[in-house]
């Protein structure tokens, strides 16, 4: 579903319970905040990113360690700083082939708030679209393409393009950004057709 560390393995949750906890969109952006940033974060540093207060955030930071999915980072110095880290900032749902419907339901609910979020990004950048600088106007892509591919090929096509992002992921560029660089939402879906 996500990814955004190169240096750990990615974690498939497959536990339904673990899915449930993770179908929250708080959650599942810090998620992504976290998995983005090599030094962790702090509960307030989190809820500036999901709109939540402190505590609120700190709440959600509990249930995601409860599961595995983050934990307490290095401090940074200060030891009444609290940091949390993911445990892996790679990480997909799959319930299985074979899943009990309570399972492939949990799945379904990771997703379906992942796509809410991607949507949310998508609606946020129509709106102020118009005051954004001309060279970042114009380089914004909308794109849908449907295409004609055997399983082998679209494996192929998945693995070319997670390719061609790798060198660009947040995570690896905070220490050095190149001057003018922004955070980019990038979307890449690939879901045969019934």
């Amino acid at each position: 579903m996500t990814e955004a560390r190169s240096d750990a393995p990615r974690m498939t949750i497959s536990d339904p319970q673990v899915m449930r906890a993770l179908a929250h969109p708080a959650r599942i952006a810090i998620m992504e905040y976290l998995g983005s940033r090599e030094s962790g974060g702090t509960a307030t540093e989190c809820a500036e990113i999901v709109g939540l207060s402190p505590s609120a955030t700190s709440y959600h930071l509990r249930a995601l360690a409860k599961f595995g999915l983050v934990e307490q980072a290095p401090s940074r110095g200060d030891a009444r700083e609290r940091v949390w880290r993911v445990v892996s900032a790679s990480w997909m749902v799959d319930a299985g082939r074979d899943a009990e419907p309570t399972a492939r339901a949990a799945e379904q609910a990771v997703v379906e708030a992942h796509a809410v979020l991607g949507m949310e990004r998508i609606r946020d950048w129509s709106r102020r679209a118009g005051d954004e600088p001309a060279e970042w106007y114009d380089k914004a892509l909308f794109n849908d393409t449907l295409l004609l591919l055997t399983a082998e090929e679209l494996a192929g096509l998945n693995e070319a393009v997670l390719a061609l992002l790798r060198p660009y992921r947040l995570r690896g560029r905070q220490s050095d950004p190149p001057s003018g660089a922004r955070t980019v939402a990038v979307h890449y879906r690939t879901v045969p057709l019934a």
